[in-house]
């Protein structure tokens, strides 16, 4: 879902135009790095399904307005404000009923049976990551900054997240889920959450190259696309990740717990390795140290537990935590520290990792719903997901 936004008066709004076949949508909010607001996420669900059933339209291409980025993720100020403003009579509270209108979306994407293009150019964070995992070719530059850094407020990995990251193998998975780094454009190849890294500049005219494209050449589609969003000979910029992988697969094991992990790091720090690697070991400890100790406790629980799940399981799965964290945990907590009064000093409950109670952990894991009371209970698998049970 998120990541911080500056206040802003305009809502946003969601921008389309059509070139040779294609329909381009424009996340247009860059004073709030294209943070989405309910309207935006309303606004583009409504475009995603008229060009599903618009036979004139054979793609779509998902972009951010302004040179900063993509999207920042949900507008997490507005949830702040309308999370403590909500009312207990409210069957569904206008914040609750975002995050179920955004999974929505998100899944509407994963669905849509027509080739998507993802521009990841700059911030990409929760939300936007939502939408861009979507894509069947996802497009990064030198200038993306991509996470998912929800633990650092007091939320979980959501909008599919506990599902999309398991491309990943399972130790970078929760290095990425837990410690919420962000990734530059050639890492998010590596870690397979982009397709291509290519130079911001060649995007500037992507248009004029898709107004060439043979759009009624339905079968070779993707690769004509590819062509278009693709330098020729592109070549994927080194990969800072790789000099830590390493260390990742050792602090990051599956078997370990995410106190075990913390320890893992401390003890290591303490062997004066080479300064590259205590500085990351630190920079990791440090992370861990200041997320919220009880999110941090059920990401790990909720990515190992979406890696055999299908992506509806997983929405559903993620809407019930992010519902428990909002309700009785350390969200609110979260974004008064970081966004709203900026002290940075978030009064954790528990604070510490030790502290949680295997018990809650369970109780954020746990349905508020029962199957056929969730809201998104009407999501079923999608067709590769069918096929790859199939052939397992």
């Amino acid at each position: 879902m998120p990541m911080e936004t500056t206040e802003a008066p305009s809502q946003g709004r969601v921008n389309c135009h059509v070139v040779n076949r294609v329909a381009i949508l424009t996340l247009d909010r860059p004073h709030a790095l294209n943070a989405l607001s309910h309207d935006m996420v309303r606004e583009l669900t409504e475009h995603v399904e008229r060009c599903r059933t618009d036979d004139r339209i054979v793609a779509l291409v998902l972009r951010g307005s302004g040179e900063k980025g993509f999207c920042a993720g949900g507008d997490v100020r507005a949830l702040y404000h309308a999370s403590r403003t909500s009312s207990p009579a409210d069957a569904t509270p206008p914040w609750q009923q975002f995050f179920i209108d955004e999974y929505r979306l998100d899944f509407a994407l994963h669905a849509f049976p027509k080739p998507i293009v993802a521009l990841m150019d700059g911030i990409t964070m929760g939300g936007g990551m939502g939408l861009a995992q979507a894509a069947t070719l996802r497009i990064a530059t030198e200038r993306s900054k991509i996470a998912m850094p929800e633990t650092r407020i007091g939320f979980v990995p959501d909008v599919g997240a506990t599902r999309f990251l398991s491309v990943m193998p399972v130790e970078l998975e929760l290095y990425v889920g837990l410690t919420g780094t962000t990734l530059t454009g050639a890492d998010a190849v590596r870690c397979r959450l982009a397709d291509a890294c290519v130079p911001s500049e060649w995007l500037r005219t992507f248009e004029e190259r898709l107004q060439r494209m043979p759009a009624d050449d339905i079968e070779r589609l993707e690769r004509h696309l590819a062509d278009v969003f693709i330098p020729p000979a592109n070549v994927t910029p080194h990969a800072a990740i790789d000099a830590f992988m390493p260390l990742i697969v050792k602090h990051f094991a599956a078997r370990l717990t995410v106190p075990e992990i913390a320890a893992s790091l401390a003890a290591d720090s303490q062997l004066d390795p080479p300064r590259e690697l205590r500085t990351w070991l630190q920079a990791t400890l440090d992370a861990l140290s200041a997320h919220s100790p009880t999110m941090l406790r059920v990401t790990r629980e909720a990515l190992l537990r979406g890696r055999s799940m299908t992506l509806a399981e997983c929405f559903r799965m993620e809407l019930g935590i992010a519902t428990r964290a909002i309700d009785e945990g350390d969200f609110r907590e979260g974004v008064r520290a970081h966004l709203v009064d900026k002290d940075r000093q978030p009064r954790w409950q528990p604070a510490t990792l030790t502290e949680v109670r295997v018990e809650r952990e369970r109780h954020f894991l746990r349905s508020p719903w029962t199957s056929d009371k969730h809201p998104l209970a009407e999501l079923g698998a999608l067709p590769q997901e069918r096929a790859s049970k199939l052939a397992a």
